[in-house]
């Protein structure tokens, strides 16, 4: 019995040794375990990496608006496309109305391009940062809308009426306003069709409302 005692000391002290190194008293795993476990390496990202991998990205891409200030009445789409040469722009990315031209970029690079450009350029040209919001508000003339110059600031709602006899048009779409560097209204109408406005243009350009001769500008 002895020798068997003996026997079981020796086993009993070496469990137990490896029971400390491995585990802590409470349970948890001692300081010595975590150094010897071995460390599995991997090629991912770590989670947080990725997060802000992810932030980054979003915040360099996705489509941005802007409001160019300093255009005339003679400013064309096609005007601002060359402006903006290089920036990704298109005629589609371009909304004008009455004094108002808003750009879309498809990207903040583009958009921060675009300033730099314009600053490199010079004129009077300025952009600002906008809203998508104001880009909605914004509706394209796409050559479907004429602008009237030289209206009589004494023209009414049937003046232009009878100045566009003839010619087939919205006539919930007249928009009578004034500039404060021009003397006389303007008004923008909108036509079914291109073709109806450019024929609007044809027979009404340089007509007469009252005693004013008025001016017909095609819209794009």
């Amino acid at each position: 019995m002895s020798k068997l005692g003996g026997l079981f000391r020796p086993a009993i002290r070496s469990n137990l040794a490896a029971r400390t190194v491995g585990a802590s008293p409470g349970g948890a795993f001692s300081v010595a375990s975590l150094l010897e476990r071995p460390r599995h390496f991997s090629t991912e990202s770590e989670p947080h990496d990725a997060a802000v991998d992810s932030f980054l990205r979003t915040q360099s891409s996705g489509s941005v608006y802007g409001r160019l200030t300093g255009i005339t009445a003679n400013t064309l789409r096609t005007d601002i496309v060359r402006l903006l040469e290089g920036c990704g722009v298109t005629l589609e990315d371009v909304k004008v109305e009455h004094n108002r031209l808003m750009v879309h970029f498809s990207f903040l690079q583009a958009y921060n391009q675009a300033g730099r450009e314009i600053n490199k350029k010079g004129g009077i040209y300025k952009l600002e940062r906008a809203g998508q919001r104001q880009w909605d508000l914004v509706k394209p003339y796409d050559g479907k809308s004429v602008l009237l110059q030289g209206i009589p600031r004494e023209g009414t709602l049937v003046d232009i009426e009878r100045f566009l006899s003839g010619c087939q048009y919205d006539a919930s779409s007249i928009d009578m306003f004034m500039r404060a560097a021009i003397k006389d209204k303007l008004a923008t109408v909108r036509f079914p069709s291109q073709t109806q406005a450019m024929n609007c243009f044809i027979t009404k350009n340089k007509g007469y409302c009252l005693s004013n001769q008025v001016l017909v500008r095609v819209l794009q």
